[in-house]
């Protein structure tokens, strides 16, 4: 009781912001405390309540502790599910606990008509590094193809991991599409790419481009975007977990810089 009353504070507290307790938590620690990993498998493996199927997948997915095979096993099953939201959270989760060898499984999922699906294959495609990622990435790069901004800018993110003419070429490109935010991920790119910055002139890069022997003679180590902001103030009482911030770290698979074949 004692610990519901304090949600509720902490609720009133925090404005619009809701504050979630563990079912039949007694303490403030219990309150707080992240689900075990056995009550996240059994939301996971709930087949008759999508909900929760896809709640305990999306928990597991942002798990440090989620990547162990028999998980990996389910992300594999349900990474096609029929419920896009559990397709949404598979891919994620693959993509945070898998390595190279789950691309081919996430690629479909660029194509899916559920926006936040191929949202969540792009930056999972960030993650890991496989080469046979470049030609869907570069197709969804192109408006035609793919409406929403969003995923077309992670797109254009994903692919500063590879040194390739035909990556940089499309890059190029997508400095001229109609969203600022492409525009930005796609320079990023060829920064990281090349070490060289000619801004959003594509003209100038195109020049540049046709006139060097070695593109990717300053090619920088990719790092994948990450999750990261300050603590709110009622993370600073105790038992309120913190953000879940990440280090930026280059995608699983990726060789050092200038030590793969072009």
């Amino acid at each position: 009781m004692r610990a519901s009353l304090l949600l509720l504070v902490l609720a009133c507290c925090t404005g619009c912001a809701v504050v979630e307790g563990r079912p039949g938590a007694q303490t403030l620690s219990e309150v707080f405390a992240p689900p075990t990993p056995q009550e996240a498998a059994r939301m996971a493996l709930d087949l008759e309540n999508p909900d929760n199927r896809f709640r305990g997948t999306m928990l597991l997915a942002n798990a440090p502790w989620g990547g162990d095979p028999i998980y990996l096993e389910m992300y594999r099953d349900y990474v096609d599910d029929e419920v896009p939201n559990v397709r949404a959270a598979a891919t994620r989760a693959l993509g945070n606990h898998g390595g190279p060898e789950h691309v081919e499984l996430i690629l479909p999922n660029l194509d899916d008509p559920n926006e936040l699906v191929r949202l969540e294959a792009a930056q999972a495609l960030q993650r890991l590094h496989n080469p046979i990622a470049i030609p869907a990435l570069i197709r969804h790069l192109d408006p035609d193809v793919e409406e929403d901004t969003d995923v077309r800018a992670d797109c254009a993110d994903a692919l500063g991991q590879y040194a390739q003419a035909e990556v940089l070429q499309a890059l190029i490109s997508a400095l001229d599409d109609r969203s600022l935010s492409v525009n930005h991920h796609a320079l990023k790119s060829l920064r990281t790419l090349t070490g060289e910055d000619f801004g959003l002139n594509r003209a100038a890069w195109q020049r540049w481009f046709s006139q060097t022997d070695d593109p990717f003679r300053g090619q920088r180590q990719y790092t994948y975007p990450v999750f990261h902001r300050d603590k709110r103030w009622i993370e600073f009482i105790p038992f309120i977990p913190p953000p879940p911030n990440e280090e930026p770290r280059p995608p699983v698979g990726m060789p050092p810089v200038g030590s793969e074949n072009r």
